[in-house]
């Protein structure tokens, strides 16, 4: 059952049952039934632009870099208030830090097993990451499936808050039309350590790896999916609204999977990339692509 489904399990007229006990007895946080996302001042929605911008350049940039930065720009603005906004957004340096925090103990961290490891066949390991999606009167967050070996972008949902269920109605979507993978890869953010995502994986025999803390290049295409989207479309556009959001990635996303070669790939696209391996390897769970079984021939 999906994140969202149980959300909509819980009444809050119940006359003997407590929003607490439904919330433990669906297993969701009794946050995301009382939680109501603010909208954020103009001002502020301007400086997340910018920061978004700067970071998709400079992914080492933690707050203390990024003030610095904004500075040079005649953008004058507190650390403080730069964190929070980096953290309202995701947004987290690359380089290791010291482990200031203990995780949630009902959230467990699973092992690195990408390590020295060679990919090159389809379903062989999935990737997945979530990024800021600025919007004109306000931001939204886009999170994508990914076939490692190809770069197939598998699924994606956007969402206005940062609840798992976005992330495991990707998964799910993902999952029912190709199949699953060996090796499932995430960073630890919340959404991806919590126990619904990591129970659908499990529940269809995924092994679970995970990056060290704040190493996206463990996750390194993924992170170009969201370099090239942001150039090519996102911060062409303006975004006025989650329906202009949705066709522009949407229409990105299909060209990028289905007409845009990679040199990696011997000038195949993704989509071509990843059915001609799935024909290749004889895959009889879905029917190939007729034009990948002439490219085959």
């Amino acid at each position: 059952m999906s994140h969202t489904k149980r959300k909509q399990m819980i009444d809050r007229t119940h006359a003997n049952l407590s929003v607490s006990k439904q919330c433990v007895a669906v297993g969701i946080a009794r946050g995301c039934v009382y939680y109501r996302p603010k909208s954020p001042n103009q001002q502020n929605l301007a400086l997340m632009k910018r920061m978004d911008e700067l970071f998709i350049s400079y992914p080492f940039y933690g707050s203390r870099q990024m003030v610095a930065h904004l500075k040079r720009e005649g953008i004058h603005v507190g650390r403080r208030r730069v964190r929070r906004l980096m953290q309202l957004m995701g947004l987290q340096a690359i380089y290791q830090k010291p482990r200031t925090s203990m995780p949630n103990l009902a959230h467990k961290i699973y092992p690195y097993l990408l390590r020295d490891m060679k990919i090159t066949a389809t379903n062989h390991v999935w990737c997945t990451d979530i990024t800021y999606i600025p919007m004109q009167n306000g931001f939204l967050y886009l999170v994508a499936v990914m076939d490692w070996a190809t770069r197939h972008v598998l699924s994606w949902r956007l969402s206005n808050t940062l609840e798992t269920s976005f992330c495991v109605e990707a998964l799910e979507e993902a999952l029912q039309i190709y199949g699953a993978p060996k090796i499932f890869n995430t960073d630890q953010g919340a959404q991806f350590t919590s126990l619904v995502f990591t129970g659908v994986l499990r529940e269809a025999g995924v092994q679970i790896s995970m990056d060290g803390r704040g190493r996206c290049m463990d996750n390194i295409f993924i992170e170009r999916l969201w370099r090239s989207l942001k150039y090519e479309a996102i911060y062409l556009t303006e975004m006025t609204d989650g329906f202009t959001a949705r066709r522009v990635i949407e229409e990105w996303l299909d060209f990028y999977n289905h007409a845009r070669p990679h040199s990696s790939l011997d000038g195949r696209t993704p989509h071509e990339a990843y059915w001609l391996s799935r024909t290749l390897t004889q895959d009889q769970g879905l029917t190939p692509d007729p034009v990948i079984k002439k490219l085959a021939a």
